[in-house]
């Protein structure tokens, strides 16, 4: 099913997730960096999907990338692919379950969860999270969500249940929007539910001495 609405997008002129872009190519696909798509002949070459899963560890300093959807892929490299299969495994490499979340959503199968409903049923040392206020979470969102420095997720939660994401910037809540900036026709790549570095820093947030 992944593999037949990646065909699908493909079909329909979708040839980019996130910083990745994708093209056809004699052997199958080709996968790349979009900053680098004017200048792969002289990037390194690449032929396994287990490459895509190498390549995603770190950014260009050399330091591990543990939100596989911040925008600091390292650049320099193309892997050529063989088939849809292997392009749909290494895409998720780069950014593990993007496409079976857009095939699940668009099919109704699965909704977003308000950031209220995840922090209360966090435990243990997390537990604290539960008394982040909305204002809090509203500016805590704002500044560890954004795409230009540190998520290129589409976010669909809101802070309490029903609630749209209306404190964010509307592309930044707009499947449509392609997160980089390119305008390019990007495969969805959203967010149905904060993330365990986003329940870890209202943590921090929380426990940060008052000014």
């Amino acid at each position: 099913m992944i593999r037949d609405e990646l065909a699908r997008l493909i079909k329909h002129g979708y040839k980019a997730l996130g910083e990745l872009e994708f093209a056809e190519s004699p052997a199958g696909y080709r996968l790349y960096h979009w900053a680098d798509r004017n200048s792969l002949t002289g990037a390194r070459q690449y032929c396994s999907v287990k490459d895509a899963r190498e390549i995603a560890k770190y950014d260009s300093a050399g330091a591990y990338r543990p939100l596989k959807g911040s925008p600091n892929l390292p650049r320099g490299w193309v892997i050529e692919l063989a088939t849809i299969d292997e392009l749909r495994r290494a895409l998720d490499y780069f950014y593990p379950g993007a496409i079976a979340a857009w095939v699940a959503h668009r099919a109704g199968e699965v909704t977003p969860v308000d950031l209220r409903h995840t922090l209360n049923r966090q435990s243990g040392m997390y537990r604290l999270t539960r008394k982040l206020t909305n204002e809090q979470a509203r500016d805590l969102v704002r500044e560890a969500c954004n795409s230009e420095s540190h998520c290129l997720r589409t976010i669909l939660w809101g802070i309490e249940e029903g609630e749209r994401p209306d404190f964010l910037p509307p592309s930044k809540s707009d499947p449509k929007v392609d997160q980089t900036g390119q305008n390019r026709a990007a495969i969805p790549f959203i967010c149905l539910e904060a993330c365990n570095l986003l329940v870890a820093k209202a943590r921090s947030t929380l426990k940060r001495p008052s000014e």
